[in-house]
């Protein structure tokens, strides 16, 4: 009688044969992730091939090690457990160590600098409502939509058309009052950023040191660290590579207004789209926008780490409401992303990496309206 520590040669062979399999799905993706950057380089350019490259390792580290913005906030705020704050600190501490130090040596490097303005605060508090209600920030609906799960493919579209439609309306939110962008390496220098940001987050990973709780932790092992690590150099590598840090929701606003561009809707009279640069992008290939070109890359990165462990396209099963709350707070993320200027990648990660003192505000105001949002989607009963 077989027992578990040897199980029937028809079943082991039937594992063989599964893992055999995966494993050749997930060579054919990497070889397409490939044949990608080829295609994009002789298409676009070199610098374009590079972060489609970028944008696979972006969603091959974001989906291996499940590393979440907004669960890592949740988790927090539930059950007390750090560790996936803690590993957002690490990759922004990894990547502002680079990132400071370029952008006060290359003047022509553009750090995440957003306003200081009323949009600010009310998009970045619905943004983090909102993501609470669809299990996902930019970064995560878009690795999630990589996976083939189900509740951020109906997501990700809600998202695109919010984003579009926030951009289109930002010069009416931006009007109700902004001051300029703060960048604090250029008003304080590099060294003084660094030691005033980095005390900053030790201050914070010590506070929730201080008042943990005492659960296991939904992470386990080092795969988050690596994670984290990973992400912060690859950060880097986008300031270098595009000339500006790494992004998230730009990139889906501008795949909304091309598909209303492409049904016959003229925005050249929009505040917004009509601006000569953005007319310039509707008009050029989508791969000729950086942000766009990371964002497609996370998507097969995602995928190409789904097939290597095998957890594509789970299975899940919602009540109608909960399917109605995750789009409707789709469409919330991609519009209220946009009024705040970035999304847990563009504002918080970025931002914060490159001294921008929005970030920070950011920062304050979606984890103030993530306390909101868990209490409603445990109203919603939705699991933790």
């Amino acid at each position: 009688m077989a027992s578990a520590l040897n199980p029937p040669l028809h079943t082991a062979a039937a594992q063989t044969t599964r893992l055999g399999q995966r494993r050749l799905g997930s060579g054919l993706l990497m070889l397409g992730g490939l044949a990608g950057f080829a295609v994009i380089t002789w298409l676009v350019g070199w610098r374009q091939g590079l972060l489609w490259l970028i944008g696979l390792g972006y969603g091959v580290l974001l989906a291996a090690a499940a590393f979440g913005f907004t669960t890592g906030w949740r988790v927090w705020i539930t059950r007390r457990d750090p560790k996936g704050l803690w590993a957002q600190f690490v990759g922004i501490a990894v990547a502002m160590l680079i990132s400071v130090p370029l952008l006060a040596a290359q003047p022509a490097l553009q750090g995440a600098d957003g306003p200081l303005s009323i949009s600010l605060l009310v998009g970045a508090f619905v943004f983090g409502a909102a993501m609470q209600v669809a299990d996902g920030c930019g970064s995560g609906t878009m690795y999630k939509a990589g996976l083939g799960h189900p509740v951020s493919l109906a997501v990700l579209p809600a998202f695109v058309f919010g984003s579009f439609l926030g951009a289109a309306q930002l010069p009416a939110w931006l009007s109700l009052g902004a001051l300029p962008p703060v960048n604090l390496v250029h008003r304080l220098g590099a060294a003084e950023t660094l030691a005033v940001q980095l005390a900053a987050l030790a201050l914070l990973a010590a506070l929730l040191w201080r008042f943990r709780g005492m659960q296991p932790s939904r992470w386990r092992g080092p795969a988050v660290w690596w994670a984290a690590i990973g992400l912060g150099l690859l950060a880097a590598a986008n300031l270098v590579v595009a000339g500006q840090p790494w992004g998230i929701v730009y990139g889906l606003g501008l795949w909304g207004a091309k598909i209303v561009q492409a049904l016959g809707i003229d925005l050249s009279g929009n505040a917004f789209w009509g601006l000569p640069a953005q007319q310039a992008q509707l008009h050029a290939t989508v791969l000729a926008d950086n942000t766009s070109v990371t964002d497609l890359g996370l998507l097969l990165g995602a995928l190409i780490a789904a097939s290597w462990r095998g957890k594509a396209s789970p299975a899940v099963s919602l009540p109608a409401r909960q399917w109605l709350a995750s789009v409707l707070a789709g469409l919330l993320l991609g519009y209220s992303s946009r009024l705040a200027f970035g999304c847990n990648v563009g504002a918080y990660f970025s931002g914060i990496a490159t001294g921008s003192l929005h970030g920070w505000v950011w920062f304050v105001c979606a984890f103030a309206g993530s306390l909101v949002g868990v209490r409603v989607r445990h109203r919603l009963g939705m699991a933790d």
